[in-house]
């Protein structure tokens, strides 16, 4: 089945890859991210979520999707059907790794499909929706330190 695709903004937002650093060293990177879609959805409905950096598949349990000001990783997606996730609220995906990324540009690839619950297309079937994109981001100033 082929998803359905709208174009209404870039998913992944301009100047906002970011480092993280825990204990004055840097542990990952950071950037933020739009649903590019008419309406918002809750984190339940989405089926898919993996990151490229520099075309380098992210592990799954390195990555973090946050808003509101929290933290939930991947495997706690599908139960988060009270969390909402506005089309006027940029989201942010945190990337763990030891050591971080080297400065400069890098080309990220967000991969995420979700369904569209209210669209049902078969017996326990929904519209899928692609809100995958990709750009070449360069790390800006400032970052996470905790």
């Amino acid at each position: 089945m082929i998803p359905l695709r709208l174009n209404f903004t870039d998913v992944i937002c301009d100047h906002s890859l970011k480092h993280i650093f825990a204990n004055g060293q840097k542990i990952g990177c950071q950037f933020d991210v739009r649903l590019s879609y008419y309406r918002g959805h809750f984190l339940s409905a989405i089926n898919e979520l993996r990151v490229r950096i520099d075309g380098r598949e992210i592990d799954p349990m390195d990555i973090t999707f946050s808003i509101h000001g929290k933290d939930y990783g991947l495997a706690a997606l599908p139960l988060l059907g009270n969390v909402f996730w506005p089309v006027t609220e940029p989201a942010t995906v945190k990337i763990f790794k030891r050591g971080g990324f080297c400065e400069g540009g890098h080309d990220i690839e967000f991969i995420m499909y979700f369904r569209s619950p209210y669209m049902e297309i078969g017996p326990d079937m929904y519209m899928p929706n692609d809100g995958c994109g990709s750009k070449r981001l360069i790390f800006e100033g400032g970052g996470s330190h905790e």
